[in-house]
């Protein structure tokens, strides 16, 4: 009985740290979209599968876009993001 009972729990604790885990661009297009369920589902898998597939350019110039930057601004905040997302160099 103990077993079942952290298995629910440990169910319950992943579906919530996924909810926490999503792409809001991704979750705002569902929206639009109106989706709901497994279509809902399916969408954000793909969504986000897609937006870490397009590497952390796309996310900066997403985030760039979130901010209304244009032109030198825009430019200097997408090179700063992408350079502060690459991984740091082994030693």
């Amino acid at each position: 009985m103990n077993k079942i009972m952290a298995a629910l729990l440990a169910g319950v604790f992943l579906m919530a740290t996924q909810a926490y885990a999503a792409d809001p661009a991704c979750e705002a297009k569902a929206v639009e979209k109106k989706l709901a369920g497994a279509a809902k589902t399916s969408f954000m898998k793909k969504c986000e599968k897609d937006a870490a597939a397009a590497g952390p350019a796309a996310a900066c110039e997403a985030k760039a876009g979130e901010k209304k930057l244009h032109g030198a601004a825009k430019n200097s905040f997408v090179k700063k993001c992408v350079k502060d997302a690459a991984p740091a160099p082994a030693k």
